[in-house]
């Protein structure tokens, strides 16, 4: 996508889109959303971080993350977009889904 073709999501979607997902928040400014992850080990947060990292490479969509130990912070916005955009929710998707199959300890 280019970022003509990016479109932020208005506040009102994006809060109901982001309260509809377990673990997400929205920040206070609404432009960013943010999931912490919890794994066994450094092993299994780091492989989650590289799911994600390949499925957001391919998409050309990247998130900002913070990684200790088991854990691991995400924050998702579209920069493009001065906000969150469908870009944001689809790679979300897939961080929950890669965390699920992970066996992440919490939600």
């Amino acid at each position: 996508m280019t970022a003509a073709t990016v479109q932020r999501l208005d506040a009102a979607t994006a809060t109901a889109r982001v309260s509809a997902m377990p673990g997400w928040a929205l920040a206070a400014d609404g432009l960013s959303m943010s999931r912490q992850y919890v794994f066994a080990d450094f092993r299994t947060a780091f492989g989650f971080m590289t799911q994600v990292a390949l499925a957001a490479e391919k998409a050309d969509h990247h998130p900002e993350w913070f990684n200790v130990y088991n854990r691991v912070d995400m924050r998702l916005t579209t920069h493009d977009a001065a906000g969150l955009s469908e870009r944001d929710f689809a790679l979300a998707a897939v961080a929950d889904a890669a965390a699920l199959c992970l066996g992440v300890t919490q939600p």
